[in-house]
């Protein structure tokens, strides 16, 4: 019963901030709010479920992060008059083991300007990723694994 009443407090929320109280624009914060209520599972106002809320606001903020760089770094590259590129597929081997987190993995690395997810293997050991600049795939490797992957595993374990 919590549960449905903090979802219709986001749907209320989502359309108070957008500022259009439609139903369809009701209905997708009811979906939203839906979507945020199953990431988090956890007893509301517990510990662990603070600290969720707190690991998953991190890893959108290092998203945020990552894309603004990324963006910037690809932008000045574009318009440099001498683009020297090495572009390149590298397997990254990874540390995520759910589809889940995998997924959200491969779709953070394809938003992010300049990469790309290419494939993962059937194992589900390695993520296979396209690199615009691929001269140093040990580096892309670890800032990945240090940056999403750790963020990932913080917040959804």
């Amino acid at each position: 019963m919590i549960a449905l009443l903090l979802n219709l407090l986001a749907a209320i929320t989502w359309a108070a901030l957008s500022g259009s109280a439609s139903a369809h624009n009701l209905v997708l914060g009811f979906v939203l709010g839906a979507l945020a209520l199953f990431l988090v599972r956890e007893p509301f106002g517990s510990k662990a479920y603070l600290w969720r809320v707190l690991a998953i606001t991190a890893l959108a903020l290092l998203f945020l992060k990552d894309l603004a760089l990324s963006a910037i770094k690809v932008a000045t590259t574009v318009l440099s008059p001498k683009m020297n590129l090495k572009p390149g597929i590298f397997a990254f081997p990874l540390t995520v083991d759910r589809d889940f987190e995998i997924t959200l993995l491969a779709n953070m690395i394809t938003l992010t300007p300049g990469t790309l997810s290419v494939d993962v293997s059937d194992d589900r050991k390695t993520l296979y990723v396209h690199a615009l600049d691929c001269a140093d795939p040990e580096a892309i490797s670890r800032d990945i694994a240090n940056g999403f992957e750790r963020k990932i595993m913080e917040a959804f374990r």
